[in-house]
């Protein structure tokens, strides 16, 4: 069976807003580029700047403790390292990540919008990511994500509403195929136009998905009604990129349907 990609998204800095993409690249082995390139770790964790050392996303500013976050639409420009980010429609931070100004910047702004009496701080490194799966091995910190819009719908309809898939912070969504078909696809091949990804890791939903992207307050618990409804807390699956290539909306995704 084939499904169409709908959506392709980048989260340049983890737990701030996504970006879309009218394309992507991906290499065998790494995942969309600048994608959790960047994070704000808890002034008083683990964190050290230059560290390579894997920590979890309890380390770091994110939905899944920290909504507010969602208030704020941002946009990272990759050419220039210029991150944007706008509230009610009005520019309040334009700052260059790769500077040690731009970045004081970025984190001075967000202790005032979290309310934090010391500042974040700012992390980064080449070749690092902060994912959410990125403590399990360096392979899976460049894994891509999916969600299954078809399965977004199903887990809306038994709650009588339409859910967001924003709220699930993937980097491509696809329709066309089976509800929840994605929880096969550990170990099967996933092919998108000339690309190929494996499945890896089912993704297992946290806090984050309670937050509704437009007013960023909690407003449904998702993984306990996941759970009540289908019996399970799964929504997506990671997977890696095997043979690399560029893609894009409406691009074909045939993957094994097992029923």
């Amino acid at each position: 069976m084939t499904g169409e990609i709908r959506g392709l998204y980048v989260y340049p800095v983890k737990g701030l807003s996504p970006q879309t993409l009218s394309s992507v690249t991906l290499e065998p082995g790494r995942g969309v580029p600048y994608d959790r390139a960047f994070a704000l770790a808890r002034p008083d964790g683990d964190f050290t700047p230059g560290s390579t050392e894997p920590l979890p996303k309890t380390q770091f500013f994110m939905l899944a403790r920290d909504a507010s976050l969602a208030g704020y639409r941002t946009h990272f420009d990759p050419e220039t390292g210029v991150l944007r980010a706008d509230r009610d429609g009005r520019t309040e931070l334009e700052a260059t990540l790769a500077t040690d100004d731009g970045a004081a910047a970025v984190t001075t702004f967000f202790a005032e919008a979290l309310g934090l009496s010391t500042p974040p701080v700012l992390a980064r490194g080449d070749g690092r990511r902060f994912t959410d799966v990125s403590v399990i091995s360096d392979s899976m910190m460049n894994a891509v994500s999916l969600v299954n819009l078809a399965s977004v719908r199903a887990l809306g309809d038994r709650l009588g509403t339409r859910l967001d898939p924003r709220r699930f912070r993937a980097n491509i969504y696809y329709d066309g195929l089976p509800a929840f078909s994605e929880r096969d696809l550990v170990g099967e091949e996933i092919t998108v136009g000339g690309l190929r990804l494996r499945g890896v890791l089912a993704t297992k939903r946290c806090a984050a998905t309670q937050v509704n992207p437009d007013t960023a307050e909690r407003d449904i618990d998702l993984p306990r009604r996941l759970h009540q409804e289908f019996g399970h807390n799964e929504m997506g699956v990671y997977a890696e990129v095997v043979t690399g290539g560029t893609i894009h909306p409406g691009d074909p995704l045939d993957h094994p349907v097992t029923g």
